[in-house]
């Protein structure tokens, strides 16, 4: 997808401040008001509020009224002025150095930049002055420059020469793609100590390292895959020192609505963005959401990896290891019945359950973009008190007549002071035509090589299942 067409995805309206819809893939569209004042002729227009990571085949600059702007030429500069930059356009030359030193009056010296160091690796990056004819690395004091002339930027620039027909005077549109700011949904989760119903907070992280501070700017999040072509080599490292801005506990603060295939969440109020900042938004909160604990026995979750259905045929030694952990997931319902309903971004879940007055953290999973009316369903760890075993009590095969019968025992104990339901996960993978034979408990069939065992258990209870699988081929 053209980067043109995200930006054309979004509305353009005027902004007095500026607009940012930001996407969950490290980049964002800017929306700028330009105030342009335009004779007949060709106008030099500068604009020196773009960010540092600006994509420049992106921008685009319109009359919001449709008239046209004949745009001869844009430049985008990105060396905005640093000591370094400065040492580097004074190589070989001679510049002064003011010298302030503890006791001792302040002074001037001379030193001619052998070496800036700008734009150098390791140790070569360090800078070499010359002074009264000895050598020496690093600065003898604050350089001081002599003027450059009017062709020096403080921040990174839009230029532009526009042909204009007739006088005009428009607040103009500008618009463009940038990398450098990304955002991140996260959820914590809390349970009381006995029961399931849980109280929702889920937060939006922003991240701006754009180069660029956003006052006032009117924000979107868009959540969702978008295709976006990425760069081999990103234009800027991302810069450390972020700082963390305290939480917004407005619970209207956030907006959410369909938007073509993805969906956008407005915040409810203009906020400032500023560059390495990371700035937390909350934007749900429930109560009283119900919640299920399951427990998953999969004895032969841990072979599954690397093996297809049908691969494994005649092997007589597939299936006979046992996986002894049952997992513990969390399952519930993204419904408005259930006092939520709101489209909810991917990001990390996070579990807590309150012991006394006290919260502790019981594990963490992602989830990825969940529509309304899904339900999720996450794993938390592993029981401490329900352990499985698995083990393989039979296995004939008949090469000839194309048939094999295996046999399996499942034994669940459970030494937990509660009941607890087990769903025992079965993989009947050796061929794609099979059937039971025999079985001990009910089972359903999940998928084509997939059944599942519920088994109750009573505090302290063991239990057997058994079954025979027929596999034909």
């Amino acid at each position: 997808m053209k980067t043109l067409a995200l930006l054309l995805a979004i509305p353009t309206i005027a902004f007095a401040a500026p607009g940012l819809t930001i996407y969950n893939q490290n980049f964002a569209v800017v929306r700028d008001t330009i105030p342009l004042d335009l004779k007949a002729g060709v106008n030099d227009v500068t604009f020196d509020g773009a960010t540092a990571q600006l994509e420049p085949d992106s921008v685009i600059l319109r009359d919001p009224q449709g008239r046209p702007i004949s745009i001869l030429e844009q430049n985008y500069r990105n060396d905005p002025v640093t000591q370094s930059l400065l040492l580097s356009l004074f190589e070989g030359k001679e510049i002064d150095f003011f010298v302030r030193e503890i006791n001792k009056p302040d002074r001037t010296v001379r030193g001619k930049v052998i070496r800036s160091g700008y734009g150098q690796p390791g140790e070569a990056s360090q800078p070499v002055i010359e002074i009264d004819g000895k050598i020496q690395f690093g600065l003898p004091g604050m350089p001081v420059f002599p003027s450059l002339g009017d062709d020096t930027i403080l921040k990174p620039r839009l230029a532009w020469k526009i042909n204009a027909s007739h006088p005009l005077q428009t607040d103009a549109e500008l618009g463009y793609v940038t990398g450098g700011l990304s955002w991140s949904a996260s959820y914590n989760l809390v349970a009381p100590e006995k029961g399931d119903i849980i109280d929702f907070v889920g937060w939006i992280t922003m991240q701006n390292q754009s180069g660029r501070t956003f006052e006032d700017a009117k924000i979107k999040l868009l959540a969702g895959d978008v295709n976006k072509i990425q760069p081999v080599v990103s234009r800027m490292k991302m810069r450390g020192g972020m700082t963390m801005a305290a939480p917004i506990m407005d619970e209207s603060a956030v907006s959410e609505k369909a938007f073509d295939e993805f969906h956008l969440y407005t915040l409810g109020r203009p906020t400032t963005l500023r560059d390495r900042e990371t700035k937390q938004v909350e934007f749900v909160r429930a109560s009283g959401v119900k919640s299920e604990t399951i427990y998953v026995y999969d004895g032969l979750g841990l072979m599954r990896q690397g093996f297809v259905s049908g691969t494994v045929g005649d092997n007589p030694n597939f299936g006979t290891q046992s996986n002894t952990k049952v997992a513990v997931l969390r399952e519930f319902k993204n419904s408005k019945e259930n006092n939520l309903g709101i489209a909810l971004p991917k990001g990390r879940v996070r579990f807590y359950r309150t012991d006394g007055t006290n919260l502790e953290f019981i594990g963490e999973n992602e989830i990825d973009h969940t529509p309304t009316d899904e339900i999720i369903k996450l794993k938390t760890g592993d029981a401490f008190d329900i352990v499985g075993e698995r083990k393989r009590t039979d296995f004939k095969v008949n090469t000839s007549n194309k048939w094999a019968d295996e046999s399996f025992e499942i034994e669940l104990r459970n030494r937990k002071k509660e009941a607890a339901t087990v769903r025992v996960i079965e993989h009947l993978m050796r061929w794609a035509n099979w059937s039971i034979s025999a079985n001990s408990d009910d089972f359903t069939k999940l998928n084509s090589d997939q059944i599942e065992f519920r088994i109750a258990l009573k505090p302290g209870e063991e239990r057997k299942i058994t079954y025979t699988v027929h596999y034909t081929w």
